[in-house]
């Protein structure tokens, strides 16, 4: 993945200080947040996408650093004083820790922006206007309050109490597995896959996103700072409404293994050139961050 993850990162670093350097120290924290040593799982879905139905993935780029930009903005909102309240996140303080609380709610609102002004770009690189409407419309609605934004009210609610296994499943699909199968559908998208290959792909997405979750769930049950980049037993110390939480460890680690085994057939069948996107999947099951 070597390869697509430095165009991820330097294609990102190049757009952001070109065409979103605001004024004052807005664009200094912006870029903090979005450039922060990150693993960049989704916009390489999303890379790894477009490759896997046939297109060359540096077409998808600008959908890539859209997606990496709408994660950016989630991390840093999430991370204020009125939501999670962490000081630490991928190793170093959070965003409102370093520049305040002010400027960290601006920054992530510049970021959401400015996701969508480069995902307009994909028609730069020859992708027809219906395709980038669909891109912009799958992502927003995936950022929306319906998705990740209810995922994350819902995540608030759910505080303190015991969850269900369905509660805890619902606030993942919305935080977390919207935008990973955006992430997929936006690939798929540049790749000029048909449209029943992007609403698979979507489907799919979800399907990683919440096996995605379940895992980060039990490594911050049993991870260290180190590991994490943020303090483990966050979760716990707050009553987050978790799979784990909800359905004990093992149970919530055999779902985790059930979906990506689930997701490994939809992708072998769906893709013409699905074996990056493979290799991306069985990464993503072995992390232990």
């Amino acid at each position: 993945m070597e390869p697509m993850r430095k165009a991820i990162e330097q294609r990102l670093a190049r757009v952001l200080r070109a065409r979103a350097d605001g004024p004052g120290r807005v664009g200094q924290a912006l870029r903090y947040a979005a450039l922060s040593p990150g693993k960049r799982v989704r916009p390489l879905f999303v890379l790894a996408a477009c490759e896997a139905v046939g297109g060359p993935w540096k077409r998808a780029l600008p959908a890539a650093v859209a997606v990496e930009c709408v994660h950016a903005f989630s991390l840093v909102h999430d991370d204020l004083p009125a939501m999670d309240d962490d000081d630490y996140r991928r190793g170093r303080l959070t965003t409102h820790k370093k520049f305040g609380e002010a400027l960290g709610v601006l920054a992530g609102d510049a970021l959401l922006a400015f996701a969508f002004e480069e995902l307009t770009r994909l028609a730069d690189d020859g992708v027809p206007p219906a395709r980038v409407n669909d891109a912009v419309r799958r992502l927003a609605h995936a950022a929306g309050a319906i998705q990740l934004v209810g995922g994350q009210a819902l995540d608030i609610g759910a505080e303190g109490r015991k969850p269900t296994a369905r509660l805890a499943r619902d606030i993942h699909e919305r935080k977390t597995g919207a935008l990973f199968g955006a992430s997929l559908a936006l690939g798929a998208l540049a790749g000029d896959a048909d449209k029943h290959t992007v609403q698979a792909l979507d489907e799919t997405g979800r399907m990683i996103g919440l096996a995605f979750q379940i895992q980060d769930d039990l490594l911050n049950a049993a991870g260290s700072m180190r590991s994490l980049g943020k303090r483990p037993g966050t979760d716990a110390a707050r009553g987050k409404a978790t799979y784990p939480a909800a359905v004990g460890e093992s149970r919530a680690r055999r779902e985790a293994i059930r979906l990506l085994r689930a997701v490994r057939g939809a992708l072998a069948r769906r893709c013409a050139k699905p074996e990056r996107l493979l290799r991306l999947i069985e990464a993503l099951a072995k992390r232990e961050r």
